[in-house]
């Protein structure tokens, strides 16, 4: 798409009155030509972040919907008994996009006059350098795992997990679409560690382009979704770099309810001991795996069925356990 400045020449002139078009890339000249259409910058980022957020959310949920429908990747299922079937995947669809456009659609409109207020670049070009934001999305993931790790846990306790968090756990075996999948008040809670790595860097360094954001946004989205996928395959990020997370860290708190609060690294549970569950569970793993080496593959994947059902019996009374505690008044409980 071409841009013409000639079209709208009063708006190109007040937005960018000294920006040289032939000096910019071809995506920054459609960044231009966008605001410039739009003619609100206020509705134009609104309208590109909102479009932003669910082609991505969706589009990296549906390849994780035709793998489920292939028994090829079983193999590499964590939990393969249990496959999402197409009602399940539409009842999830449904909740999700009723909490896009009830809480996220709002807040995303809001985020522009809120990061122009703190010193946001918006529709100005051109972008920053990779160099630029590398550092910046680091320091975002850091925040948003820290956040994250501290308010999944308070979300596991009393009242927060009854009448909050339960939603989310409905899946013992979670799945792409699902990373979205809870209560409006989680939304707003989880998200927030989201939005305000950026908006307090903002403020203190008023050097933050929302391009940048766009692009933490879209890897926070794919980890979020990856996580959820419930597969582990030889390629996962966690085999190549050992201290990120990953579908194979996420997918046993959802199966055992408790352990690994965190979303991208595992540091955290690791430092404050909330993995020692799930670390148990794969030194048992790999201990009956290497006492079974000449034992059938259909004996092994026997052995790994127990193991499971083992560690779902005990988190399905942890759940229990979480939900009375809901009921009672004025108790704190620590879960681990």
């Amino acid at each position: 798409m071409a841009f013409n400045a000639t079209a709208i020449p009063n708006l190109y002139d007040k937005m960018y009155p000294t920006t040289d078009l032939g000096s910019l890339s071809f995506l920054e000249q459609q960044w231009v030509h966008w605001y410039v259409m739009i003619g609100n910058p206020i509705i134009a980022t609104g309208l590109m972040s909102f479009l932003l957020h669910e082609i991505v959310y969706f589009g990296r949920s549906i390849p994780w919907i035709i793998i489920d429908n292939m028994p090829y990747f079983r193999q590499w299922k964590l939990q393969p008994k249990k496959i999402p079937t197409a009602a399940e995947q539409w009842e999830c669809t449904k909740t999700v996009l009723f909490s896009h456009f009830t809480i996220e659609l709002p807040l995303i409109w809001l985020f522009h006059p809120t990061a122009e207020a703190l010193g946001m670049s918006t529709y100005q070009v051109p972008f920053p350098s990779l160099k630029t934001m590398a550092p910046q999305v680091f320091l975002f993931f850091f925040f948003e795992d820290f956040f994250h790790f501290l308010a999944h846990q308070a979300l596991h306790t009393g009242p927060l997990y009854k009448h909050i968090h339960k939603i989310h756990h409905k899946y013992s075996a979670p799945f792409g679409l699902a990373a979205e999948y809870a209560h409006p008040a989680e939304v707003f809670i989880l998200g927030a560690g989201t939005i305000l790595g950026p908006l307090i860097y903002c403020y203190f360094t008023a050097n933050l382009h929302i391009v940048t954001v766009y692009l933490w946004i879209v890897l926070r989205l794919f980890q979020a979704v990856d996580a959820h996928s419930g597969y582990d395959f030889p390629w996962s990020l966690h085999n190549i770099v050992p201290f990120w997370s990953g579908a194979e860290h996420h997918d046993f708190h959802h199966m055992a309810f408790t352990n690994n609060f965190s979303t991208s690294f595992r540091w955290w549970d690791r430092i404050f001991g909330t993995d020692d569950k799930y670390r148990e569970y794969r030194a048992r793993v790999k201990a009956a795996k290497k006492a079974m080496k000449n034992a059938s593959k259909e004996d092994v994947k026997k052995m790994e069925e127990d193991l499971m059902n083992q560690v779902e019996a005990e988190g399905i009374k942890a759940e229990a356990e979480a939900e009375a505690r809901g009921m009672g008044a004025g108790k704190t409980v620590k879960v681990q």
